[in-house]
């Protein structure tokens, strides 16, 4: 075949096609077809015609609406009754796959090997020479022969190309596996199986190892006890597990689709929280741990541990944010927020201090620290000091892994 684009002069400025091995005699070639199209007698009819080129015949067509009688031609030749020649055997198969990066083959009938490619000989550690004249049961196992001759089988008797993947055995003693077509071509008046395949070894490995990875994350999600979700990019809950439906005392059907910051209590968590979500998208961080607020359905509240980190997608973008949450709370009726002087306060009493030593610590009088103690009491539901330290604790407003105490919103 041979295609060519020609400026206004004629000159052939684009070809390929393998027709024609240097440009000088695509040149003349064309020339050629010019000075039969324009021989008297000699018409264009609906844009083809034969030329007749080194003892070879061509069939050239131009495109439809274009002319070569003036300004920039294209077109196209195929050689009529080309016989290839003794070192160009199968020569319209093996130029297109020669080289490719896919393994490909051509057999006859009998399962001999006619022509094969480097990628394919390079399955076998060898070169293509090598493969060329030996037959399946030379290369293959005795098993992955059976196989190759029945899909040959397959192919010759259908008459029609085969799309599939199979399994075989490689040369470093593991199990291989490739995709690709199988098909049916005439070589020599006989006809011949060929064939082009994909190694998907390790695409198929890494595949299962990711379903793995996947299965085992779903029951750690599911049978973990940790309340968890995955969230979108935007905030909304794409996967949870049971634990995280019990957390929030709904089903886990209402969790998923709804916006994570409708469970979160306004307290002054939240603009850690949010500073933290903006790190992670921006990917400036891959991983955070910050307090939070929750809400359950019958609006009571819990004070968490949250842990969140990313999932990347394509091209290295956050595509998804794990939440876990860890250290719970009790759950407990909503109380007006406390006072940066009312947490101090419980964080001194928490470590032992006496009302006189709160006192001089935060540069208050006695009446105002017993006055404070008498309020938090209150809020809180706790009669006694011991009652109203534990209750700081249970209610998640002191951390309860740090000492001296301090608030659970510190870090």
């Amino acid at each position: 075949m041979f295609w060519w684009e020609a400026d206004e002069q004629s000159r052939v400025t684009e070809c390929g096609g393998g027709a024609f091995a240097d440009l000088s005699t695509a040149q003349r070639f064309l020339d050629r077809a010019r000075e039969e199209m324009s021989a008297p007698g000699r018409s264009l009819e609906q844009g083809h015609l034969l030329v007749q080129f080194d003892n070879r015949t061509f069939h050239v067509r131009w495109p439809p609406g274009e002319s070569p009688d003036h300004g920039r031609t294209r077109g196209f030749a195929v050689e009529i009754g080309a016989q290839p020649a003794s070192d160009r055997r199968y020569a319209a198969f093996a130029e297109f796959a020669d080289f490719a990066p896919a393994a490909a083959f051509l057999r006859d009938r009998d399962g001999r090997y006619l022509w094969a490619n480097h990628s394919y000989a390079h399955l076998y550690g060898t070169t293509p020479e090598r493969i060329i004249g030996s037959r399946i049961e030379d290369l293959d196992t005795p098993s992955d022969a059976a196989q190759f001759r029945a899909l040959d089988q397959e192919i010759l008797s259908r008459g029609k190309p085969v799309r599939h993947h199979l399994s075989y055995h490689r040369t470093d003693g593991g199990t291989g596996q490739a995709a690709g077509h199988r098909f049916p071509v005439q070589e020599g008046g006989q006809t011949c199986v060929a064939g082009i395949y994909v190694d998907i070894t390790e695409h198929a490995r890494a595949m299962d190892e990711r379903r793995e990875a996947e299965e085992n994350l779903k029951a750690l999600r599911d049978h973990s006890g940790l309340p968890c979700a995955l969230l979108s990019v935007d905030g909304r809950i794409e996967q949870a597990g049971t634990a995280t439906a019990e957390l929030f005392r709904t089903r886990l059907s209402d969790l998923i689709g709804r916006r994570a910051h409708t469970l979160l209590a306004a307290t002054p968590d939240l603009r850690l929280l949010r500073h933290a979500w903006e790190g992670l998208i921006s990917r400036r961080i891959r991983r955070a741990e910050t307090s939070a607020v929750l809400i359950d359905a019958q609006g009571r509240q819990r004070r968490t541990r949250l842990h969140l980190a990313t999932v990347s997608g394509p091209a290295g973008r956050v595509a998804h944010v794990w939440a876990v949450v860890t250290h719970q709370s009790i759950a407990y009726e909503a109380h007006p927020p406390l006072t940066a002087a009312q947490i101090r306060i419980l964080s001194l009493l928490a470590g032992g201090s006496t009302n006189g030593e709160i006192a001089v610590s935060l540069g208050l009088s006695r009446q105002t620290v017993d006055y404070h103690l008498s309020r938090l009491r209150a809020l809180l539901g706790a009669a006694t000091r011991p009652a109203l330290v534990a209750r700081a604790y249970i209610l998640g407003i002191l951390g309860p892994r740090a000492w001296p105490p301090h608030a659970a919103t510190a870090s």
